[in-house]
């Protein structure tokens, strides 16, 4: 029971407090600062809402991640790699509210915020093989001198994960944030499934400040989330959504449960991206841009409040959540395939059903 106190439970609670308290400061900030976004000036078709709101809430998700993992884990050279990468995404993020930065310009900041853990030793070195065994990662190799000592670039288990965590910024960023507390449920809820896989490790001191980390991840967006349920008093913004992706994308990798059974997590943001990246291109569309036919926006069309769009997000996600604490390799390619069925029905059938006009109200 100490240990997991210790070890979950207290920066959990730490970086929750944080961000509960600092996301105030946060509001007042980005009003001043002028990162607010009004519906209307942005006119844009997939804006909902319908009175201004602060942008910016990446900030004090941000604080809480920082100050929570420097009270609690080892100062060591891979939590600099992490925290310099989602210092790049905060930065970044706070930059595209104010000025609304070139989608492609973000992909390219996101692959060198993804490249400080990376350069920082956090890789990718297998993966498990859906036949049985592990596929390796470790070859090529290429090694040099550096300050005296012998370094290593593998290069697959390298570009593999920076391409994982970039992907997974985005996936998130697009198919995650919508709706008042659509993102911050479904990361509390992703980030404590890593964290609980990796308590049935908890014997093995080395999983410890993976579980710790998740612990704060997960209590930072909870902390977040009072202000950003409906109705929001502020936006995650680009900053908060990507954050999110980068941190769950970091933990998968660190952990013992690698990418399988965080795909299974995010599987209907997931597969929702997918589907609307598909559509953009056969419509002749950029992939990155955004648009309002997304799965929350068709649920929106059907009649459902907002509260009732983050609700369903919250329980699906909780549901592949329990699934994957206790699905094998290639249950979860099997259930991905489900989630993909089931989910493309879905938009079809909210997409040619007529539509109801929706008073946005909670429940």
């Amino acid at each position: 029971m100490d240990e997991l106190r210790n070890i979950f439970l207290i920066p959990w609670l730490i970086s929750a407090v944080v961000a509960f308290l600092t996301t105030p400061l946060a509001i007042k900030f980005a009003e001043r600062i002028g990162i607010i976004d009004d519906p209307a000036k942005n006119k844009h078709p997939k804006v909902i809402h319908t009175y201004p709101i602060p942008r910016g809430g990446g900030i004090p998700i941000f604080i809480a991640v920082l100050v929570s993992s420097l009270i609690f884990l080892p100062i060591d050279k891979q939590l600099i790699g992490i925290l310099v990468g989602a210092t790049i995404l905060v930065v970044m993020g706070v930059l595209d509210d104010k000025y609304n930065l070139n989608p492609y310009l973000r992909l390219l900041i996101g692959f060198v915020a993804a490249a400080a853990p990376i350069a920082a030793g956090i890789g990718i070195s297998f993966i498990s093989n859906p036949m049985g065994g592990t596929i390796s990662l470790s070859q090529p190799q290429i090694n040099f001198e550096l300050f005296g000592e012998t370094r290593s670039i593998w290069i697959v288990s390298d570009v593999f994960a920076i391409l994982w965590i970039t992907f997974l910024m985005n996936i998130v960023n697009m198919g995650a944030k919508g709706v008042d507390g659509q993102l911050s449920g479904v990361t509390v809820i992703a980030a404590l499934t890593i964290a609980f896989l990796s308590l049935r490790f908890s014997a093995d001191i080395t999983q410890w400040p993976v579980i710790i980390l998740a612990a704060i991840t997960a209590g930072a967006y909870l902390g977040f989330l009072p202000w950003h349920i409906f109705p929001q008093k502020i936006m995650p913004g680009y900053s908060g959504s990507t954050l999110a992706g980068y941190l769950l994308a970091v933990l998968s990798i660190l952990s013992t449960t690698k990418v399988g059974a965080l795909m299974v997590v995010l599987g209907v943001p997931l597969i929702d991206t997918g589907y609307t990246i598909i559509r953009r291109i056969v419509n002749h569309k950029s992939p990155v841009w955004g648009d309002r036919g997304h799965l929350h926006h068709r649920l929106l069309d059907a009649g459902l409040s907002k509260t009732q769009v983050a609700v369903f997000y919250w329980a699906i996600t909780g549901v592949l959540g329990f699934l994957a604490l206790n699905l094998n390799t290639t249950s979860k390619i099997y259930t991905m395939i489900g989630i993909a069925m089931l989910l493309g029905g879905l938009i079809l059938w909210l997409t040619y059903r007529p539509k109801k006009n929706n008073s946005q109200k909670p429940l």
